[in-house]
């Protein structure tokens, strides 16, 4: 009897609803292809610019990425690997994909990894590196053979910049003959090389040519963006270095930053470059009036769409100043570069003693026919340092009177006549601008400045590519600098 009970007593239950099993697509998610898991782990890590795609920073006009960014991204990568074993095996990939060095103990970490699973026969974490990026403070600059041998083992590398990064022995011999500069350049050449951007920095004593110009004869089927500087200027003359280096060829290269000497400049201009469009300069030697320079922009001039001149006016005339009494021979820049249309400049430009009514936004550049826009950086720095002499009055905007007219200059329709993007290239302006209780004074500097843009039908943007418009200036302030009639 009491068994019959109890087999209807569990029917019972068996037809309730609420005890029947229902299956959910969450309990297929461990078994998802790996395919899929990759694509859900490199989304859930994606950054705000993809760190690999090479066409977004062809153009000098594209903001670079941040290091507080880049350690956001691996704090997420890293704690995503520590989900489970399954996970960590996923994200070993997006974590050695872009590699960023700040300072020497994370080479030599990087690089006692490197060599560690080469020893136990694991693996090699080197083979996910794509980008390795070195900036590095003076002091803590990272060691040759460190970064001699994290080069050892990423085979893969499409992104190589080393900025003043590297511990080079000068005046003495190489203990280590894989470190010497040629060895250093030459390990980025192998027969697979797949470099596509490229920043170098020469620490030798000798012309950058020496050394580079082997890599990029192996490297230049791929290279679109190549970055050189040195930290030292040779003593041998530019002409008769030029006559002797071999001339290389880069098919595909479209963007160019030289932060050079005069010399290098006569050994480039010989070069193979048909679609250069961009280039970026920073005279390490004042060489702007060298033959150099002008050997250079004679020659590749005419293929320029975006010219950046990272020296400042005034450093330039204060130079020329001070060493040359005589007066500046006249370099036509503009004729040397019929079809440029962007102009990057800096905004520490000082007032011209020769023209005070005019305040050019580079010696080298007075005026541009065809240009159609003008990028401005450390904007932000000048703010700052005008700001600094009337530190106690925040309401009072006369410390920028310099800077106003310094821009407005740029809409002289005689100078520009064909300008019609003005931008503020600076992240650090804009935080000014539109960030929390900005100052009075930063905000009645801006209107003026889009008023003035405004008669000249000029656009006036912020970093990003995006207008500055009167109505923003007044919710960043919440209306607390008027109407339209006391902006300007």
């Amino acid at each position: 009897m009491s068994s019959k009970v109890h087999a209807k007593r569990r029917n019972a239950f068996s037809d309730n609803p609420r005890t029947s099993f229902i299956h959910s697509p969450a309990l297929d998610l461990p078994y998802l292809p790996t395919e899929i898991w990759l694509m859900i782990l490199r989304e859930a890590t994606t950054m705000n610019s993809d760190p690999l795609d090479i066409s977004l920073g062809l153009s000098f006009l594209e903001t670079t990425c941040e290091v507080s960014e880049y350690h956001a991204s691996m704090k997420i990568k890293r704690d995503l690997s520590l989900v489970s074993k399954m996970w960590n095996k996923y994200m070993q990939e997006y974590l050695y994909e872009f590699v960023w060095i700040s300072r020497a103990s994370q080479a030599k970490a990087l690089a006692l990894t490197l060599l560690t699973q080469f020893i136990e026969g694991k693996p090699s974490s080197g083979n996910y590196i794509r980008r390795l990026h070195m900036e590095t403070p003076v002091l803590m600059r990272c060691a040759t053979d460190d970064i001699r041998t994290i080069l050892d083992y990423a085979p893969h590398l499409v992104i190589y910049s080393d900025h003043h990064s590297v511990r080079c022995m000068r005046y003495s011999e190489f203990i280590d003959v894989r470190c010497s500069p040629e060895q250093m350049v030459s390990v980025l050449a192998n027969s697979n090389s797949k470099l596509r951007k490229l920043s170098l920095t020469n620490y030798s004593d000798d012309p950058f040519p020496k050394h580079v110009s082997p890599l990029l004869r192996r490297t230049a089927a791929n290279l679109e963006y190549l970055e050189l500087s040195s930290s030292t200027i040779p003593l041998v003359s530019g002409h008769l270095f030029a006559s002797k280096s071999p001339i290389v060829s880069l098919p595909v290269l479209q963007s160019l930053k030289l932060t050079l000497d005069n010399t290098t400049f006569a050994v480039l201009a010989a070069w193979d470059m048909p679609n250069l469009r961009n280039v970026s300069v920073v005279s390490s030697d004042f060489g702007y009036a060298g033959p150099g320079f002008a050997y250079f922009f004679a020659a590749h001039g005419k293929k320029l769409h975006q010219l950046e001149l990272g020296h400042s006016s005034s450093l330039v005339v204060e130079h020329y100043l001070s060493l040359h009494p005589r007066p500046v021979q006249h370099i036509p820049l503009a004729e040397w570069c019929p079809n440029l249309k962007e102009f990057i400049c800096s905004a520490d430009a000082e007032w011209s003693w020769q023209n005070p009514d005019w305040i050019a936004p580079h010696v080298l550049l007075p005026g541009h026919k065809s240009l159609e826009f003008i990028g401005i950086r450390d904007i932000d720095k000048r703010l700052m340092d005008d700001a600094s002499a009337f530190p106690a009055d925040r309401e009072d905007e006369a410390p920028f009177f310099p800077l106003v007219e310094q821009i407005s200059s740029l809409l002289f329709n005689d100078a520009f006549p064909s300008l019609r993007y003005i931008r503020d290239l600076s992240r650090g302006s804009h935080s000014m601008r539109v960030g929390q209780r900005p100052e009075t004074r930063i905000l009645k500097f801006w209107a003026k400045i889009l008023a003035r843009c405004g008669e000249r039908q000029v656009w006036l943007e912020d970093f990003r590519g995006v207008n500055i418009t009167l109505r923003d200036l007044k919710r960043a302030g919440l209306d607390r600098i008027g109407g339209a009639g006391t902006l300007v």
